[in-house]
Parts: C-alpha cells; structure tokens; sequence
C-alpha cells in the first residue's frame, strides 16, 4: 500500500504553537506571585517551563521528520518501557509523594510522571493490535482482552492514585476499541460494570466522597473541600468579556491554590474574559480536528487507529479540566494539555502531536 507523502500540517503545527506559546505565558502570569514568595524568583516556574518547552519543541520537530509508520514494529517495546516506569514511581524512596499521590521520579529538582508515558505507550500498542487484527475484531475473546490491559493500566495508575489520569486512559482505550469494528453491545455490557466499579472506588477513598460533595454544593464546606472550585468561580466571573489584562489576576495572590497548574484557565478567563476563553478552546478544536482528519486521510490502520488514539486523549483530558474550572465536574486533579505547569505533561503532549505532524506527511489526499 503506498501512502502519498505530502507537507506536514501547517495548520495543525501553528495551532500546537500557538496554544503551547499562550500556555507559556500563562504560566508566568499565574505563577509569579506564588513564585516570588516561594522562591524568591518571579520567573522561576517560567523558565522551568520553558526549558521544558524548548525540549518539547526538539522532540517534537525530531519525531515530525521521522517515517511514523515504521514505529508499529517498537510499540510493545515502547509499552513495556513505559510499563515498567509506571511501576519503579510505586516503589517506595523511588517514587515521589506530591499531594498524597506517588505519581513522580525525580532527580536533583527535575521530576517525570511515568503515567504521562504510559498514555502514549498504551495507544501505541492498541493502534499496533487493531492495525494487525483489525478484521477479527467482532470476536469478544479480543475485545475482552484489549479492555482489561486497559482495566489493568488504569488500577496500577489508580495505586498512586491518579483517577483523573486513569479516566483518561480508560476513555482513549475505549475510543480506539469502538472505532476498530467491535460491537457496542460489547461496550453496554462492560460500561454497566465499570459504572458500578466507578462507585466503589468513590465509596472506597473519603476524599473522592468530599469532592463529590463539594461539588454539588461547595459552599457547604467553603474553606476546605469546596475551596477550589469556589476560587475558581470568583477568578471566573469577574473577567466577563475582555478581562483585566494580562498579569492582573487577584486570585492568583494566594486565593486560588497552585494557579499554574490544573486551575490554569481560569486564570486566563480572569485575565482575557471569555473572548480568550473562546479563542483558546477553538486552537484545541483546530488541533483535535485536524489530528483527526489526518488518521482517516492516511490509507493506513495503524496511523488511523494511532491519531485518532491521540485525539480522544487529548480531547478527554482539555474538556474534562475546562469543565472541572468552570464547575460542571468535580475537581479531578487533571491538567489543560500545552497550558498547565509540568514538564512532563508538556514534552509528552508534544511528543504525541509530533507523531500526528508526521503521520500528517503520509496522508492520502490533501482535505485542505
């Protein structure tokens, strides 16, 4: 089968480069005063930041030149690397312990989160197995057994625990399985026990109980489990249409806890209003939509399965945290992709849009 080579996808590529440049300067604007007092440095989550950026970029720009069809022959081996990262970080004195979540190796001030590698790993190898087994994929032997790596994914990750990361893989997981030809009464029978299995794990742990709570009535418990999501409405509400401008939030003056990370956007709803609002989420549409229309451009199982893959990631992860800020879902603890303060969420997502950008080369026709 011979795929046309063509450019990459400027659009896609001045879309990634736009929302990681806007990110940039978000974090900067949401951080300095944290920073400030912190470190006695204004600029000292910025510059981490853009460390992580430009390495980002490299990795990005590295991968976009590469023949991204060859790398179905590594994806078990990229999974296994993966895997076993995602069990050292459990492993006491090895793992690092942030916000009651062993999510983080670290090393002399810099630090990786394994479960950022694993995302990538595991649509590796599911677009590896759909592409090779693509016809035999209305039998439920193989269904069952693409679900439960998945189900199995998802508990190491919830032993740091990390729900929000593990939702994440569970909907890519599901997303890849259903467009590859398996039958929805599959997916009706194992969505009624990952429900119930859903409920046991909120039941099972008292502060998913708290958030829960807090989440149907935050005022209820105003200074503690409803903090953040009341801080976020107050950074919210006062930026209307236009905002106050850049780097004139007042909840990032130590009312909104750690605004450079999963409460990013609404420090930029307080600073740019809504039109940001709105321009931010149509550069995340352009980016989701164009990663798409590449897989089903390319005449190819695998760069279909492996896009698309990307996309339901990427897309799960922006609406769940846009959501989480503006208080239609309890807090999660999950990051806004290209925005949110954390190296390793930055050069991963990068990394993953890198492997769009060069499949983008080997799409079938030109959609414009």
């Amino acid at each position: 089968m011979v795929l046309h080579r063509r450019r990459i996808d400027i659009w896609l590529l001045a879309a990634i480069i736009a929302l990681s440049l806007i990110g940039l300067l978000m974090v900067y604007s949401a951080s300095n005063v944290i920073a400030l007092a912190e470190h006695n440095d204004r600029l000292y989550y910025f510059k981490r930041q853009l460390i992580f950026l430009i390495l980002g970029y490299l990795l990005m720009y590295f991968i976009a030149q590469m023949n991204i069809i060859k790398y179905q022959k590594y994806a078990a081996a990229v999974f296994l690397f993966c895997l076993v990262l995602l069990l050292i970080v459990l492993i006491p004195g090895i793992g690092i312990v942030r916000g009651g979540a062993r999510s983080w190796i670290g090393f002399k001030g810099f630090s990786i989160q394994p479960s950022e590698f694993i995302k990538l790993g595991l649509i590796g190898i599911y677009a590896k197995y759909l592409s090779d087994n693509y016809p035999d994929m209305k039998k439920f032997k193989n269904f069952l057994m693409l679900f439960s790596l998945a189900v199995v994914i998802f508990l190491i990750v919830m032993l740091q625990p990390d729900f929000g990361t593990g939702l994440i893989i569970i909907a890519a997981a599901a997303v890849m399985i259903y467009i590859g030809g398996v039958p929805l009464r599959y997916f009706v029978l194992i969505l009624s026990i990952g429900l119930c299995g859903v409920a046991l794990l909120i039941i099972s742990a008292p502060y998913r109980i708290a958030r829960i709570a807090a989440f149907i009535n935050p005022w209820q418990d105003p200074l503690g489990s409803g903090f953040q999501g009341i801080q976020s409405l107050f950074a919210i509400t006062p930026g209307g249409l236009f905002g106050h401008g850049f780097n004139k939030s007042m909840q990032k003056h130590f009312f909104l806890p750690e605004p450079q990370n999963d409460f990013i956007f609404a420090i930029l709803l307080e600073e740019f209003g809504l039109l940001g609002g709105v321009i931010v989420m149509a550069l995340y549409f352009i980016v989701i939509y164009r990663s798409i229309r590449i897989g089903l451009s390319a005449n190819n199982n695998f760069l279909l399965f492996l896009c698309v893959g990307i996309a339901a990631a990427l897309a799960v992860q922006v609406i769940i945290n846009v959501a989480v800020v503006v208080g239609l879902l309890p807090v999660t603890g999950i990051t806004l992709p290209l925005f949110s303060y954390g190296g390793s969420s930055l050069v991963l997502t990068l990394v993953s849009l890198g492997v769009i950008l060069s499949a983008s080369k080997y799409r079938n026709y030109d959609y414009g």
